[in-house]
């Protein structure tokens, strides 16, 4: 059995040796960590990406609101599947959002949301055609919006279907510029109606991320008019298959469970809607949860196979050890011959290479993290690189190193000295 003993003046001596070691073989130390390098670069690039993509659908979720509920319509896009269902089902009502607030005990705020898509607006848009939203006021606290000029709409606008709106950030921008839009008119097909309010920018979601269900669109991209003079002054010209609404916002208290709340609420609809799937119940909270576990999960895989590149390093620093150890058996007998101890020779190949992972580490590392900003500059995604990834990496780059340099570091400890000094 093999004893290791150490000392300060031994490491040093051994990591100048191993350093010179290093420089009369450049090519070859490179080639060696290599595979390092690229294991290191993919855990910190890979941590990076599904940090930031974390941190986006986090946002977007709390932004949804932990303490929410949101039913959402699916509505028929053909005539002949919107006559099917409607033969069962009558649809999101006004109806349904009376039973659901009168069976939630722990309800503190509610809207329903009638959501029309204009055909034409003026000012012209610059860009994409905002969305036109009718809520209730209560909405801006359901959904957190941030009023960053004018105001939201009162209770007293909203009784009397005033045509007055609030611009979302986007929406502001692509119909007004950089003028002011406080006081401005905004006409809807042929409805005008007067900007009170602007909101300040959201978290929003590609066409593809719309979390649980929920409708697909830009977050402000939005102009938020009073629900009944959303229903009254454009439903006329409303194709026919569109529901009464299409959304319910529900704000719970801070108590509330808001698991069991959703069950309430789709059993009041399983009632209403005798059994017909026309509606999506959306738990900001079970999304978040459930979310965090994703995210458990992908790193420990994106981890995984980043780490294949760092075990066939470690193979690599494995190979070129015992090829070295061929290479210096003479020097190995000269220094057990002189007074060396097993201990000695095993901590000399140790910290040789300890120190090629240790440099590829480091080398892996700045690669890594300028992976990741190439990535989020060409691919426009949002990527974090955190230092707990950065040692995260390098932790595992150095264990390599210890792993597969002590079998090397053995087998030349080993070696008899008088076998060792006669070799050739």
């Amino acid at each position: 059995m093999i004893r290791l003993v150490w000392s300060w003046s031994g490491v040093g001596a051994d990591l100048r040796m191993g350093l010179e070691n290093l420089r009369q073989h450049k090519l070859r130390s490179f080639l060696t960590m290599l595979g390092m390098i690229f294991g290191v670069a993919a855990v910190v690039s890979m941590l990076s990406i599904g940090a930031g993509a974390q941190q986006h659908v986090m946002a977007f979720i709390e932004e949804l609101g932990v303490r929410n509920l949101i039913v959402e319509a699916r509505e028929a896009t053909d005539w002949p599947s919107w006559q099917k269902v409607r033969k069962t089902s009558p649809g999101l009502t006004l109806q349904d959002h009376r039973a659901i607030t009168a069976a939630l005990e722990d309800l503190e705020l509610s809207t329903a949301r009638k959501r029309f898509t204009p055909s034409k607006m003026l000012p012209k848009p610059e860009r994409d055609m905002p969305l036109l939203f009718g809520v209730a006021p209560s909405y801006q606290t359901i959904a957190g919006l941030r009023i960053i000029a004018g105001r939201f709409f009162g209770e007293d606008e909203a009784l009397a279907a005033a045509p007055v709106c609030v611009l979302g950030q986007a929406a502001k921008e692509t119909l007004f510029g950089v003028g002011d839009a406080i006081g401005q008119y905004v006409k809807v097909n042929e409805q005008w109606f007067r900007v009170v309010g602007v909101t300040g920018g959201r978290v929003t979601m590609d066409s593809g991320g719309a979390a649980g269900g929920a409708a697909p669109q830009d977050a402000n991209n939005l102009i938020y008019a009073p629900l009944d003079a959303v229903i009254l002054r454009m439903e006329e010209s409303q194709s026919r298959i569109k529901d009464d609404i299409d959304g319910l916002y529900l704000r719970l208290k801070g108590n509330a469970d808001s698991v069991r709340a959703a069950d309430v609420v789709r059993r009041v609809l399983e009632v209403s809607h005798k059994g017909e799937k026309d509606y999506s119940v959306v738990v900001p909270a079970q999304l978040l949860a459930e979310q965090k576990r994703t995210q458990r999960i992908f790193e420990y895989v994106m981890v995984a196979l980043a780490s294949i590149s760092l075990l066939v390093g470690g193979i690599g620093i494995m190979n070129i050890m015992l090829a070295s150890i061929l290479e210096r058996t003479r020097e190995i007998g000269i220094r057990r011959a002189i007074g060396a101890r097993q201990s000695d020779i095993v901590r000399q190949f140790l910290v040789e290479a300890v120190l090629i992972s240790l440099v590829g580490g480091a080398i892996g590392v700045i690669f890594g993290v300028g992976l990741s900003r190439l990535i989020a500059l060409l691919a426009g995604w949002s990527t974090i690189v955190t230092v707990a990834s950065v040692l995260l990496a390098f932790a595992v780059s150095v264990t390599v190193g210890l792993v597969f340099g002590l079998f090397p570091a053995m087998k030349a400890a080993r070696l008899d000295p008088v076998e060792a000094i006669r070799y050739e």
